[in-house]
């Protein structure tokens, strides 16, 4: 009988990205991916019999009982209420997806026996820092947003790690979390982002556009402000790292590169993967303007104990995202979910 990982939020991006990473590299012999998200999807049947599909809600109980109940290994609990897909704002979404549909998730762990939990936490909870810190460490205080649309959305993400180091202590069920930055991928177009409850547009998608017009590229504020740029694939692999090691208890892990790229950086390696050679981008410096975000995320924590080595620079990543844009990886996958934009 093979062995199961059970994937909740699999029909998320991320869920997509690590099904895709992880049947490249498990044995089908010996592993079998229970991918599982809200719709009904066919999407995953191509990955048969790698992987197989089941439809469940975190946030109802009965819907666990379509789910495999023995000889689960790990689950990996990536499901979850997010500002970026929410229109408008329904706080009681965060509360009853992200904190109860958690204890539903480590309920569902602990009665299938499975040895371990990998759950992702969000960096809002060091909000706090951003002013004050550009090196963030994976176990400092938190200190989550008290006021818009992330505020709820954090404290949820926190109480529901709670719940996790909650079953680590009373049932032994190792509990592997993840603080996540912003994470790097391809996306196609029918896919709709939110911004404060309102459809937005990513930013980094949209200074690739106007590079690859030939367009000027806008460097707001301080150019040597900066983050750490984590590219999915580098997400992935520490997710594979956390399945797999041999560990009595998990921890808390940043994700990310431990190296901060300037916003002045992160623009002119975009020109120079996207513009034309013939008409690259000019650069327009808008001192004027807020300065982004400045921080990278300490990760020796996660190459010690998970023996994790990131491998996408920030050109070697936007090299390989150049090549998923070209070749529109997942459009079918997006379309379905989605629809056609």
């Amino acid at each position: 009988m093979s062995k199961k990982i059970v994937i909740f939020g699999a029909a998320g991006t991320l869920g997509l990205y690590l099904t895709d990473y992880l049947v490249e590299r498990l044995d089908s012999a010996e592993w079998e991916i229970i991918a599982s998200g809200r719709k009904d999807l066919t999407f995953f049947d191509r990955y048969a019999p790698a992987v197989r599909y089941i439809s469940a809600d975190i946030a109802n109980r009965e819907s666990f009982a379509s789910l495999p109940q023995e000889d689960v290994y790990a689950v990996i609990h990536f499901a979850g209420a997010l500002p970026a897909y929410m229109k408008g704002y329904d706080p009681w979404q965060y509360v009853n997806t992200n904190v109860l549909g958690t204890l539903n998730v480590l309920d569902y762990a602990h009665r299938a026996g499975a040895d371990r939990i990998l759950y992702t936490q969000t960096i809002s909870d060091y909000a706090g820092y951003f002013e004050e810190l550009v090196e963030l460490k994976d176990d400092m205080p938190r200190r989550p947003p008290m006021t818009g649309d992330h505020s709820v959305y954090a404290i949820t993400k926190i109480a529901a790690e709670q719940l996790c180091w909650n079953y680590q202590a009373n049932y032994g069920l190792k509990c592997f979390a993840f603080r996540l930055p912003n994470i790097y991928c391809f996306m196609h177009d029918s896919k709709t982002l939110y911004r404060d409850g309102k459809p937005a547009t990513s930013s980094y998608r949209y200074m690739i556009d106007q590079a690859q017009a030939g367009k000027p590229l806008e460097v707001w504020g301080d150019p040597e402000k900066g983050m750490d740029l984590i590219y999915v694939k580098d997400f992935c692999q520490m997710m594979e790292k956390a399945l797999f090691v041999d560990r009595n208890e998990g921890g808390i892990y940043n994700v990310g590169t431990g190296v901060m790229t300037s916003l002045e950086q992160q623009v002119k390696n975009i020109i120079t993967v996207f513009s034309p050679k013939d008409r690259p981008s000019e650069i327009v410096y808008c001192p004027e303007k807020h300065d982004c975000v400045n921080y990278y995320m300490n990760v020796d924590k996660a190459k010690v104990e998970l023996g994790y080595s990131p491998e996408y620079d920030p050109i070697a990543f936007l090299v390989d995202y150049k090549k998923e844009m070209e070749d529109d990886r997942f459009a079918d996958f997006f379309k379905e979910k989605y629809g056609e934009k």
